[in-house]
């Protein structure tokens, strides 16, 4: 089967945004057909039921896998970038056999390449694969956001003060109620109307989190606590549902928390996603042992990890003067920032940055990203001009803004534009 992405990356790193200029090495959206925005849609496409949220794939993609399918497992693989997957799959084409899975199973599966949504990071990506909409429309677009109505920069993982540790979910105390936070209906009771279960697997620590809450209305959730649990668990499940038609997702993060805090060319990466592949193996073989073609297991990812090694002169503390200027402390991503500007000080900010920071950053006017679809067309989240301030900080190659009063203990990141943290794979397979 084939692997599509020499025929497809090209277009998809020759795409950009008319009339905005983000920097030489960066990688704009794909929304019309080549993103993970469209993939709810093809979803819906492949279990034959009517669309949902934004349009579906592009024809070539979408006939990869012609369907309709009983049954539809969807894998995401939180922070398993198009670099990092090809890289795993090129050394089990070698002698590596840690990754040997991955070669074999090309020869009856197709890799595609997407983009991810701007900002590239998991909050914004999720609940994008629930409710089919870009960041623009849902409103969720960034780890960290300035939540005007609530008066609170909020972690939009834990639901709580972005300064806060170990308090999640207390964001409720202001009367934040994730079940209701969303202005877009979901994907589980759309399916749901449609007489397709859908279940979602995840860790037990997350599995029923304000987020959960946010995103598996009409969702049946199994929690897990161990890849041997989660993979034991999941062939059991599709074969017992066999009969029925159902969509399962499938949600796994280790790779993304190592990636952040020892970097994603790390020992430690490699060990996991080889215990990680194994395992998916197993499943697969369980699988096959009754599928019957009726089945479509797909894999993606949230975003890609870039290498960011500390740097003292990226961190805010140590810019006084460009504190100063701001109202408050920026939201958003370390990659993708949003600034709060103190009036007047909009041309000094951009001349601060130019001369300490000459290269590193390209900073947007806020207006300029809303109108240019960089986080997405339709109609626009009705906060979403408060949720990004006055100014959007592009950082450019490994650069980011740390702006946290604590120790910068992270290694890898993303959330921004760069090939490594947009480009994502899809991986499909009929079983």
């Amino acid at each position: 089967m084939p692997n599509l992405v020499p025929e497809l990356l090209p277009k998809l790193e020759a795409h950009r945004l008319s009339g905005l200029e983000t920097g030489p090495h960066t990688l704009h959206p794909y929304y019309e057909g080549y993103s993970l925005a469209n993939l709810p849609a093809s979803l819906c496409h492949w279990l034959g039921v009517p669309p949902f949220g934004i349009q579906p794939f592009a024809p070539e993609i979408l006939e990869a896998f012609p369907g309709p399918f009983r049954h539809v497992i969807l894998l995401v693989v939180d922070g398993l970038g198009l670099n990092q997957f090809g890289q795993f799959l090129q050394a089990g084409q070698g002698n590596n056999e840690r990754y040997a899975l991955w070669s074999r199973l090309m020869a009856q599966a197709t890799l595609l390449p997407l983009t991810s949504i701007v900002p590239s990071t998991t909050s914004a990506a999720l609940i994008t694969l629930w409710t089919g909409r870009t960041p623009a429309e849902h409103g969720v677009v960034g780890y960290e956001m300035w939540l005007k109505e609530y008066g609170i920069n909020v972690n939009m993982i834990t639901h709580s003060p972005a300064s806060f540790q170990g308090d999640a979910g207390s964001l409720r105390k202001a009367g934040f109620d994730p079940a209701a936070f969303l202005p877009h209906p979901t994907l589980g009771p759309h399916l749901a109307a449609n007489c397709i279960q859908a279940y979602a697997f995840q860790h037990f620590s997350i599995a029923h989190s304000g987020l959960s809450a946010m995103l598996f209305p009409q969702v049946i959730a199994y929690p897990f606590r161990t890849l041997s649990d989660l993979w034991v668990t999941v062939p059991a499940h599709q074969k017992s549902h066999a009969g029925e038609q159902t969509y399962t997702y499938i949600y796994w993060s280790e790779l993304d928390e190592l990636s952040h805090r020892f970097g994603p060319q790390d020992e430690r990466i490699e060990l996991e996603f080889a215990n990680f592949t194994y395992l998916v193996g197993h499943f697969l073989d369980e699988l096959k042992s009754y599928g019957n073609g009726d089945t479509l297991f797909l894999v993606t990812a949230d975003h890609g990890h870039l290498s960011t090694p500390r740097y003292s002169n990226f961190e805010l503390r140590n810019h006084p003067e460009l504190a100063s200027m701001l109202h408050m402390l920026p939201s958003g991503e370390s990659r993708l920032a949003y600034l709060y500007i103190k009036p007047g000080c909009e041309h000094k900010v951009e001349t601060y940055l130019d001369q300490a920071l000459p290269g590193r950053f390209v900073l947007l006017p806020a207006e300029t990203v809303l109108q240019s679809g960089l986080l997405g067309s339709g109609r626009p989240h009705p906060r979403l001009a408060d949720r990004i301030g006055d100014a959007v900080l592009i950082a450019q190659d490994g650069a980011y803004l740390w702006w946290p009063d604590k120790e910068n203990f992270m290694l890898g990141r993303h959330g921004g534009l760069s090939a490594i943290e947009m480009q994502i794979p899809l991986f499909g397979m009929v079983i």
